[in-house]
C-alpha cells in the first residue's frame, strides 16, 4: 500500500476528516485553509509521541490513537482556546491494515468527542512515532498563558490527579487489580479528555493556566517562573480519586498526584471573588493551594512546614547521575 492509499483509506475518509465550520479546505491539497472570524486569534500547539517513551511499543492501536490527540488537544483547552482542526504526522515501522484501521478510529472518535477535523499531515516509514498540530481559536487578547498569577490568588486543579500515572503498572502489565480498579485508571490513561468546557469558562477570571502534562509539582513551576510568583500547594488539599488511593495507598498516591504527570486536567491561579461562580455552575475547580510572593513552588503540610520531595515531574533529556 502506498502513501497515498493509505490516507485516502484510513484518514481522508474518516468523518472527523469531513468538511466543518472554520475549515474552509481540508485534506487533498498543498495546504489547507482555516477560517479565523474578526476578533479571534488562532491558538496552535504541536506534540511528538514516540513509541517507547510516551507509550509501550506494544499497545493497542484504537486506545493509542484517542490518547495521542486527546494529549495535543488538552493544550488548547490550558489556553482558553475552542477547537477547530488539527494535522498529523504519522510514522511508521510497516504498513498494517488492521493497525491502521482500528488506530484511524481510535484517532477519530476523540476528534468527534472534542469537536476537531483533520485537515492534513503526512506519513512516513520508521520508528513508530506521532506528531499531531492542533489549532483553535480564542477571543482576541482572552487567551490564558503562564505569566499572569499574582499573590493573593489562589491555585486549584480541574479535578483529582495522579490516575494516569497510577495507571502505568496496568498498562506495563506489572500488576493487577479488581475490574472497576482497573478501568477507572486505564481509562483515565489511554482516553484523557480536554477540559474545553473549563478552559473557556476561566477565560477573563484566571490569571494564570497550564495543563499537567509531567506533574504537578514541575508545571506549576512554569506559572512560578512566568509570573514571577511562588507557588504553595497545600498536601492535604490534593484532590485524588478512590480508584487511586484504592490501588496505591495514600502515600504512593500523593507522589503520583504530585509527580506523576499524564493528567492532562488544567492547573490555574485564580482571583478568589470568582470561585463560588465557578462552582456554582457546576465546573470542577478544586482548590490546593494559593499564591504568594517569592519564586518557585514549594509544597507544605498543615502546619506550614515545606515538606516538598526532591522528584517534582518528569524532563525530557534529564541527565542522570
Amino acid at each position: 500500500m502506498g502513501e497515498f492509499e493509505l490516507i485516502r483509506n484510513y484518514f481522508a475518509a474518516a468523518p472527523c476528516a469531513q468538511p466543518g465550520e472554520g475549515v474552509a479546505l481540508g485534506i487533498g491539497d498543498d495546504c489547507a485553509l482555516l477560517s479565523v472570524a474578526a476578533g479571534e486569534q488562532l491558538a496552535i500547539s504541536t506534540d511528538t509521541l514516540v513509541a517507547g517513551v510516551h507509550f509501550p511499543d506494544v499497545c493497542d492501536p484504537f486506545l493509542l490513537g484517542q490518547r495521542a490527540l486527546g494529549v495535543s488537544a488538552s493544550d488548547l483547552a490550558a489556553m482558553g482556546a475552542s477547537p477547530l482542526a488539527f494535522t498529523l504526522a504519522l510514522t511508521l515501522p510497516q504498513v498494517s491494515a488492521e493497525w491502521l484501521e482500528a488506530f484511524a478510529r481510535g484517532l477519530n472518535t476523540m476528534a468527534q468527542g472534542c469537536g476537531l477535523r483533520l485537515v492534513g499531515g503526512d506519513t512516513t516509514r520508521g520508528p513508530l512515532s506521532l506528531t499531531l498540530t492542533v489549532f483553535g481559536t480564542v477571543p482576541t487578547g482572552k487567551a490564558l498563558t503562564r505569566s499572569g498569577a499574582r499573590p493573593g490568588d489562589l491555585l486549584c486543579v480541574g479535578g483529582p490527579l495522579g490516575d494516569a500515572a497510577g495507571a502505568l503498572p496496568l498498562v506495563l502489565n506489572q500488576r493487577t487489580t479488581e475490574a472497576s480498579t482497573t478501568q477507572a485508571l486505564l481509562t483515565r490513561y489511554w482516553s484523557p479528555q480536554p477540559q474545553f468546557e473549563l478552559g473557556i469558562a476561566l477565560r477573563g477570571k484566571a490569571s494564570a493556566a497550564l495543563d499537567i502534562s509531567d506533574g504537578l509539582l514541575a508545571d506549576c513551576g512554569h506559572i512560578a517562573t512566568s509570573s514571577g510568583v511562588r507557588l504553595l500547594v497545600e498536601r492535604d488539599q490534593v484532590p485524588m480519586s478512590d480508584a487511586l488511593l484504592r490501588f496505591f495507598g495514600p502515600d504512593a498516591a500523593l507522589n503520583a498526584a504530585l509527580s506523576g504527570g499524564d493528567d492532562y486536567r488544567l492547573a490555574f491561579t485564580l482571583p478568589p471573588s470568582w470561585l463560588a461562580e465557578l462552582q456554582a455552575a457546576g465546573l470542577p475547580v478544586f482548590v490546593l493551594g494559593r499564591v504568594v510572593e517569592g519564586h518557585g513552588v514549594a509544597l507544605i503540610d498543615a502546619l506550614g512546614q515545606d515538606v516538598t520531595p526532591s522528584t517534582r515531574g518528569y524532563q525530557h533529556f534529564q541527565e542522570t547521575r
